[in-house]
């Protein structure tokens, strides 16, 4: 196995149910495991983590925490694997402030070894005003927030987190997910996070794997699975593209900014918060982006990019086919019917005109 990154290999079986998965993942960085209820999601976690029992291998950055040689398999307990575990459940102790609850793992670290110190893990997670409360006291999204935290400050070189948000309200979501993302732009240890949510996976992930029936059916970079032609198991209804930009200008009469990246410029509605030079992180639905054989003006769809036809997948669905279009070197999926594609006669090395309805920020 190599020494850098997250290299696991995992089979067990539970009656009916077999997991059997082989990863190469990335060092650092936030990668989502993705998939229906029922896949094996929060199984391979646990198998990870060394809760559940499992034969195979695992090694992270260099570190052998699991091996398998001559048939048998040899495995680092749970309480000698350098990581931390952010359950649904948050877990606080409700008898202790929220500065307890944060130093309750922290003070147990040796000063020699802590990676992150307590100003940072309170400051990512927006935690300053809140020290004093008792949990009690906390919303559920606070709560979330207290425990990431709590999980931080043990200094982990592995973050795991099943499904953090399913048991918080859509305000208590949307509150969080800032937060998590300053997490994965700032921690230098690799987070795996499981989620079966479209709109999380493509907010926070920078590298996907994806699972169907307790085996992996996709895993690489965000941006390239996204934007495949064979969606995996339903994914369809929300295939596109994930594409990170930089905000260039802002149009104040028509309150729309614009924003670059690699294979050219997208104009979106302005949003208040939103600066010049900002980086961020937008999706276009492939059911969002139609087609031209020539540059049309005439039309209310004001973004208009030229592509190159790069793959076309005939009858994904019923009457349905899936266009690759490269803009530049960035990938879009287009959604048309078979029928456009015939009339059309969309081809691979053609040029193409993309008329793209809606651009929707992710961040």
């Amino acid at each position: 196995m190599a020494a850098s990154g997250i290299q696991a290999r995992f089979a067990c079986h539970f009656g009916s149910f077999s997991l059997n998965v082989d990863l190469n993942l990335p060092g650092s960085g936030l990668t989502a495991l993705f998939g229906h209820s029922g896949c094996g999601k929060t199984t391979l976690l646990r198998c990870m983590a060394g809760l559940q029992a499992a034969d195979g291998a695992m090694r992270v950055n260099g570190d052998e925490w699991q091996s398998e040689s001559r048939g048998k398999s040899s495995s680092r307990p749970v309480h000698q694997r350098p990581l931390a575990y952010v359950f649904q459940e948050t877990g606080l102790f409700p008898h202790l402030s929220v500065q307890r609850n944060l130093m309750y793992g922290y003070k147990r670290i040796p000063k020699s070894e802590r990676q992150i110190s307590f100003d940072q893990a309170t400051k990512w997670l927006g935690l300053g005003h809140l020290l004093e409360r008792m949990p009690a006291k906390l919303s559920g999204g606070e709560r979330q927030r207290v425990a990431i935290a709590r999980a931080l400050l043990t200094s982990p070189k592995l973050l795991l987190m099943d499904e953090p948000l399913s048991a918080l309200d859509q305000n208590s979501k949307q509150e969080i997910l800032p937060y998590l993302e300053a997490l994965r732009d700032n921690l230098a240890i690799p987070m795996l996070y499981v989620s079966h949510s479209t709109a999380e996976v493509a907010r926070l992930a920078d590298h996907i794997v994806m699972m169907d029936n307790g085996q992996v059916v996709a895993q690489g970079p965000l941006q390239q699975i996204m934007a495949r032609t064979d969606q995996p198991f339903g994914f369809e209804e929300d295939a596109g593209v994930i594409l990170d930009a930089t905000l260039s200008e802002r149009d104040e009469r028509w309150h729309l900014c614009r924003a670059d990246f690699s294979g050219g410029h997208l104009w979106l509605r302005a949003d208040e918060g939103l600066k010049i030079g900002q980086n961020i992180r937008l999706q276009v639905l492939a059911r969002d982006i139609s087609l031209a054989r020539s540059q049309h003006t005439d039309q209310s769809i004001q973004n208009l990019l030229p592509a190159t036809v790069d793959e076309v997948a005939s009858n994904v669905g019923p009457g349905t086919s899936m266009v690759r279009l490269l803009a530049g070197q960035t990938p879009f999926l287009s959604r048309l019917t078979t029928r456009a594609v015939h009339t059309l006669a969309i081809k691979p090395g053609q040029k193409v005109w993309m008329q793209v309805k809606s651009v929707a920020l992710v961040n």
